[in-house]
């Protein structure tokens, strides 16, 4: 049977697992066998998640495979995670004297509905370390404590139990904790640790619901829809395909992020030391507007694209976190639901 088509486009939610070939039981079969392994697959992973631009939410990493939760605002998941499995293929054959394949047919990746399906899937992929180990039958509070000090995940790293990674966006995942922000931390250990007492079986039915995403009725049937008309009569994978979303115009990018910033687009387009709405324009002129840096800082008047790269790096953590992030979701969820819109319309005139 012909493989599917990969779903890819800008702004993507991805949910990938991968597991390694061979009978997991078998010792020569773990895809990790020492901490040294799992070191330098996160060492792989950082260096992949910066070259690729990836918005990477969440990883757990277990024996014989792993779970990653990522956004792909250049629509290259394909290309992220063949670089990061071959990176590590290499690394393990030569550690351990082995040739060939490591990993187990195709990775497996699913598009993921944002907000509250996003939510429920970072539950589902944190608790993996007691839902799939050898802990699942034990009391509540022995999971818990093993959960806490699983080391090989980020659910550590969200809670403020450990150092944080600092390839991994955690703002867009905290930011939907209800309160007040010094108390969202412990509100998503709450939200995850109930998991733990439920059966979850409403998450576990939607996650068999479809072999391509994880949403509701509604995006499902899209994602479907979507697939469906780039198949185009292809019934193989060994098809070059990679579906662009036609670009927002930088006008309306502008446009929508001088509104949620309360300024005007001059002030955007103005040289300004330490402007993190500049750099939050920057932000949203790549990502939804197709711009390079470079393009990006000549429309903003910022000079180069390497003046746009370091203001980027020099508001990274506002951007991730505090005012500034509220405010930068909000405007990239007003030109996601645009881009949306736009690509919705060029289909149903194709």
């Amino acid at each position: 049977m012909a493989r599917q088509l990969r779903l890819e486009y800008p702004g993507a939610i991805y949910h990938v697992s991968c597991r390694m070939i061979g009978d997991r039981r078998l010792e020569q079969s773990r895809l990790f066998s020492a901490d040294q392994e799992r070191e330098r697959f996160l060492e792989r992973l950082g260096e992949r998640v910066r070259e690729h631009e990836v918005r990477l939410y969440l990883f757990v990493l277990m024996t014989n495979h792993f779970h990653l939760v990522f956004e792909t605002p250049e629509g290259n998941c394909s290309r992220f995670m063949q670089s990061l499995l071959t990176s590590y293929t290499v690394y393990y054959n030569l550690r351990h004297g082995r040739h060939g394949h490591l990993f187990d047919g195709r990775f497996k990746a699913k598009v993921v509905e944002g907000d509250q399906y996003l939510l429920a899937l970072t539950r589902y992929v944190h608790l993996n370390p007691v839902m799939a180990g050898g802990i699942k039958g034990r009391p509540a509070n022995d999971k818990i404590d093993y959960l806490r000090g699983y080391k090989w995940s980020t659910y550590r790293s969200y809670l403020g139990k450990a150092r944080e990674f600092d390839f991994v966006s955690y703002g867009p995942v905290l930011a939907q904790m209800e309160g007040k922000e010094r108390t969202r931390r412990r509100r998503y250990a709450e939200y995850v640790e109930r998991g733990l007492a439920q059966t979850d079986e409403e998450f576990q039915e939607l996650l068999k619901e479809s072999p391509r995403s994880i949403g509701g009725e509604g995006f499902r049937a899209w994602v479907d829809d979507l697939y469906e008309k780039v198949m185009g009569g292809h019934e193989a994978e060994d098809v070059a395909f990679r579906r662009v979303t036609e670009p927002l115009g930088p006008d309306i990018v502008l446009g929508t992020v001088a509104d949620v910033f309360g300024v005007k687009v001059e002030d955007l387009c103005r040289r300004r030391r330490d402007s993190g709405c500049r750099a939050a324009a920057a932000r949203c002129l790549i990502r939804y507007a197709g711009m390079s840096q470079r393009e990006a800082g000549e429309l903003l008047k910022a000079g180069s694209g390497s003046a746009i790269s370091k203001q980027l790096a020099a508001h990274r953590d506002e951007m991730e976190t505090g005012g500034l992030a509220r405010l930068l979701a909000r405007a990239e969820n007003l030109l996601g639901e645009a881009r949306k819109k736009r690509h919705d319309n060029s289909y149903l005139k194709g």
